[in-house]
């Protein structure tokens, strides 16, 4: 268990449901209910009612200081005299296997670029910046798929520290779920964006996650906000759970599927697996690496059942 730090829980302030939900302050939702269906993910029953409650007060956040943050650009050009490069803004998304940090991902890359000023939104995982899967096998790492020793973070901080200097396009490794590995050859172009949303298991981890591999600069050095998408372990892991018997029935049916063996089970052994992969990989992997992280966040956002958000934490 994360013993919490009296003075830490002290640097936020704290919103009940209602509270935030006011804070929308009359933003309109522009997304539709067919929409938001492409953007929710397998195991999400996501409501129109919660993307206007949660989401939307927190993109109108974001647009604060992300203007912000344009000021703060506008005045380095000024002081030097020169006409600087966009740099673009970057909020990383971090949190458990299971939480729904994708569809925090996706929904907020779809409100932020309806805003008025339209910007340009990209949103890249830290998956792709996993190591291969014949890197992974070499070094008995499969089962510490997701642990901070199965990512390539040379790599990754340099896409990000790229990204932060203003390079013109910058590639980032693709990750397929359905081949559970990184794609070969396989790249996304990433274009100068005004904001770069970064998910993955790993955005907030710093020095101490990375022992093994010592190093001085982090992803977390490059993150002008970053979010915790929390929920008690209990949910995770029913989450987890009923995820993979979704699986088993869908993605996992196709021949291509790395977990294609999966789909042959009965129900009662896919609760078995599923079980047993959560308590020996993705749970450890919450107590050791991500939850220790929770803290570092800018905000945190704490689901209940149905993945419903009841309380907001702002740090001051």
């Amino acid at each position: 268990m994360i013993k919490k730090d009296r003075s830490l829980t002290m640097s936020y302030l704290e919103f009940n449901r209602t509270q935030w939900a006011a804070l929308r302050n009359s933003v309109p939702l522009t997304l539709t209910e067919e929409e938001l269906i492409n953007l929710q993910g397998i195991n999400e029953d996501l409501s129109l009612e919660e993307v206007a409650q949660i989401y939307l007060p927190l993109s109108r956040l974001l647009n604060f200081y992300i203007s912000s943050n344009l000021r703060r650009q506008a005045v380095l050009e000024q002081f030097l005299g020169s006409d600087g490069q966009k740099i673009p803004y970057v909020i990383g998304i971090a949190g458990s296997v299971a939480v729904g940090k994708s569809t925090t991902a996706r929904l907020l890359q779809a409100l932020l670029s309806r805003w008025p000023e339209h910007r340009c939104v990209e949103l890249v995982t830290t998956d792709g910046f996993l190591h291969p899967n014949n890197v992974l096998h070499e070094r008995g790492l499969m089962k510490k798929k997701g642990f901070p020793q199965s990512y390539d973070m040379h790599n990754l901080v340099n896409f990000i520290a790229e990204i932060k200097s203003g390079s013109c396009q910058v590639r980032a490794p693709v990750y397929s779920h359905l081949m559970y590995d990184v794609v070969p050859d396989g790249n996304k172009l990433v274009k100068q964006p005004d904001i770069l949303i970064l998910e993955g298991l790993n955005v907030l981890q710093s020095g101490m996650d990375y022992a093994h591999d010592p190093h001085h600069v982090f992803v977390s050095d490059f993150v002008d906000f970053s979010i915790y998408v929390d929920a008690p372990e209990n949910l995770l892991k029913n989450w987890y759970i009923n995820r993979f018997l979704k699986f088993r029935q869908g993605a996992f049916a196709n021949p291509d599927s790395y977990f294609h063996h999966y789909a042959r089970l009965s129900e009662e052994a896919a609760i078995k697996i599923a079980t047993q992969l959560w308590d020996e990989i993705n749970g450890l992997n919450l107590k050791q690496n991500i939850l220790p992280t929770r803290e570092r966040a800018s905000l945190i956002m704490k689901k209940s059942a149905n993945h419903a958000v009841e309380s907001v934490r702002l740090r001051k």
